[in-house]
């Protein structure tokens, strides 16, 4: 039998199968519960339960006093529904919420879906979770103490593997590593997440995304966790390469557009050779979006890339067409050549 739970004081709701956890059904939903082990050693996912009644499950009392039981607080990673509930509990719904770590993880999965890209897939430990906002990142700690830093492509209900999308830069020491030398189960560190691009879910405004090359990774998790929440914003996704092989995973946001009627897509080549049998977009990705929108007043813009293009995207649709500068929100892709500190493309 599902129960249904609502959550305060957002008035947030979803339902709960039977013998699922308040935590992972609300997870699985979309919405961002606090946790932090999910096997009751930690109190991460503490909350109140303030109507109806839960069979508590197993945890480790020091974690939840008895005290704490009678006020009516329970571990939702533990606590299963026996009735339709009301709790109280504190969402996640900015960076400054989540709790960043350094974490050991293991290599799962390598592919390499174009020349230059590596999609590489990261797990963690069995009794850690990492809690994240779609669009944040993770910077791996090298052994000389450099750092270098990705984005995560999966949402967040999908946190049982990392997706990182990795273009190869040449001469980088990092990317080379993982083309010539990275192996599957093999043991890398990072800490994370970190990062303040995501998806401001407090405004109604159309939304469009601008990216190139692997700047589509966070995208991906932005739109995805997006769909899974319901967000019934216009949504429309300008993503720019040079030619069509760069665009290395084609299919997925041109399946998104089939799937949902207020997602569109729009491929943008620069460089397209005849080989690429182009008959779409072509130019600049940022002026594409121009083209098609050139009063921006009303929207949403979230930009991930190369630095040039955005910069360039800020620039002109700010001064150009009108989009205020406090609805443009950007992740700039840098390298070790560059002097910014942000995830390495």
């Amino acid at each position: 039998m599902a129960f249904k739970v609502s959550i305060q004081p957002s008035g947030h709701e979803f339902s709960v199968a039977d013998g699922e956890t308040i935590l992972k059904a609300g997870l699985a939903e979309g919405f961002n519960l606090p946790f932090g082990c999910r096997n009751g050693a930690c109190g991460s996912c503490k909350g109140k339960i303030l109507q109806g009644t839960v069979d508590y499950g197993r945890y480790t009392p020091a974690v939840l006093s008895p005290l704490e039981k009678n006020a009516g607080y329970a571990l939702f990673c533990c606590a299963v529904p026996q009735s339709d509930l009301v709790v109280e509990v504190r969402e996640i719904g900015a960076a400054k919420d989540i709790v960043v770590r350094k974490l050991p993880c293991r290599v799962q999965k390598i592919e390499k879906p174009a020349d230059d890209v590596a999609i590489v897939w990261l797990k963690l430990p069995a009794a850690e979770r990492m809690q994240f906002l779609a669009g944040q990142y993770i910077e791996f700690i090298l052994k000389d103490g450099q750092r270098r830093a990705f984005s995560m492509a999966n949402p967040p209900h999908e946190e049982e593997l990392t997706e990182l999308h990795i273009r190869r830069v040449p001469g980088g020491a990092f990317t080379d590593h993982v083309w010539e030398k990275m192996k599957e189960r093999d043991i890398l560190r990072f800490e994370g997440p970190l990062g303040s691009f995501y998806l401001r879910e407090d405004s109604a405004k159309p939304i469009l995304f601008v990216a190139s090359g692997t700047g589509f990774a966070p995208v991906k998790s932005i739109i995805e966790h997006a769909f899974r929440k319901g967000v019934e914003r216009p949504m429309v996704l300008y993503w720019g390469a040079r030619k069509k092989k760069d665009l290395y995973m084609f299919d997925r946001p041109a399946q998104w557009a089939r799937d949902h009627p207020g997602f569109r897509f729009v491929p943008v080549l620069s460089e397209p050779t005849p080989e690429c049998g182009w008959s779409g977009r072509t130019g600049l990705v940022h002026q594409a979006v121009m083209e098609d929108f050139p009063d921006l007043s009303g929207h949403q813009v979230y930009a991930c890339g190369v630095p040039v293009m955005v910069d360039a995207a800020r620039n002109d649709f700010t001064t150009r067409c009108g989009l205020p500068l406090e609805e443009f929100y950007a992740d700039s892709f840098t390298t070790t050549a560059d002097i910014a500190p942000a995830p390495a493309s």
